[in-house]
């Protein structure tokens, strides 16, 4: 059994096989999650496992370049984008590197989820508790 990390084995087997710039996507309980994408469902119930816990986890054993937002999350969600504004800052200074950010319309956001590699449902139901973490590289 694995001692330490990620215990999920998809999602560690999701994180393990991103290329360079390829995505994956952590949603709330309610983001639409389109046909091609591998789809992880962590939701066990409303509010578990929440956006950030899982964002956590995520951090701990990905190389993030670039991250997407969606804009409405400033104006609707505000707590949760201080939240993730610090939590962003963290992942930068652990890898030694800028994380660059792009905040985009939701309607934007739904298009590039298209594109994931993976997305991965949270039990999350508080607006806009999404992002899209491009994987950079370790060297």
């Amino acid at each position: 059994m694995k001692r330490i990390g990620l215990l999920n084995a998809p999602l560690s087997h999701a994180i393990a096989s991103l290329g360079h710039t390829q995505a994956l996507a952590i949603a709330d309980a309610g983001l639409p999650i389109p046909t091609g994408p591998e789809r992880i469902d962590l939701a066990v119930m409303p509010g578990l496992p929440t956006f950030l816990q899982v964002l956590d986890a995520v951090a701990e054993e990905m190389m993030v370049e670039r991250v997407v937002i969606a804009a409405e999350m400033e104006a609707i969600n505000p707590s949760l984008r201080a939240e993730l504004a610090k939590r962003l800052d963290d992942m930068a200074a652990a890898q030694g590197r800028a994380i660059a950010l792009d905040e985009v319309p939701h309607e934007e956001f739904k298009r590039l989820t298209v594109a994931a590699s993976t997305i991965v449902r949270t039990g999350e139901c508080s607006p806009y508790a999404n992002i899209l973490l491009y994987s950079g590289v370790t060297f």
